[in-house]
């Protein structure tokens, strides 16, 4: 079972900490981006539940702002951290379960396009240009390989972090 990140959105990453004050902007974006990820995951593992010589394997697509603060993405790097938590988690209430927090890196996506073009802060939006400017984003089948590589070592910790430049 695999949690795309497009289950996932940035939220409004124009505003800083102290201008996120609406708590029906805040539960909302919470709601898609965790409590969605939690009810999805545990509904498809009870529909796919345990059978014999049959193993299942979820993999949370995370980021490095689950472990790094990034200005003006509160909601980002709390949401990915919450989730990586979320999947830490389960990965210890179900040995049977392997669990994976897999971060794909600066993927070069419309995802990034916002990051370069939205981002509030003005340092955080020329460290996203300056990652295309300078050939760093990453082509998505790349890191998609990479992950499906990951999967077939089986080496990984579940519930473990893994970030692209990691692997």
């Amino acid at each position: 079972l695999i949690c795309p990140s497009s289950l996932g959105s940035l939220g409004d990453i124009s505003k800083s900490f102290l201008d996120l004050t609406d708590p029906d902007e805040i539960n909302s974006y919470f709601a898609f981006n965790v409590t969605s990820a939690l009810c999805l995951t545990s509904t498809a593992l009870q529909a796919f539940g345990k059978r014999p010589g049959s193993s299942r394997t979820v993999v949370n697509i995370s980021s490095l702002c689950a472990v790094k603060p990034f200005k003006n993405w509160a909601l980002y790097c709390s949401g990915k951290a919450s989730r990586d938590m979320m999947f830490q988690v389960l990965a210890l209430e179900e040995p049977d379960i392997r669990v994976l927090n897999y971060a794909p890196g600066p993927l070069d996506t419309d995802m990034q396009l916002l990051a370069r073009t939205k981002t509030g802060d003005p340092e955080m939006r020329q460290y996203f240009r300056s990652l295309q400017e300078s050939g760093q984003l990453i082509d998505c089948t790349t890191s998609a390989q990479k992950l499906v590589n990951l999967l077939e070592e089986n080496t990984f910790p579940s519930g473990a972090h893994v970030d692209f430049y990691n692997v």
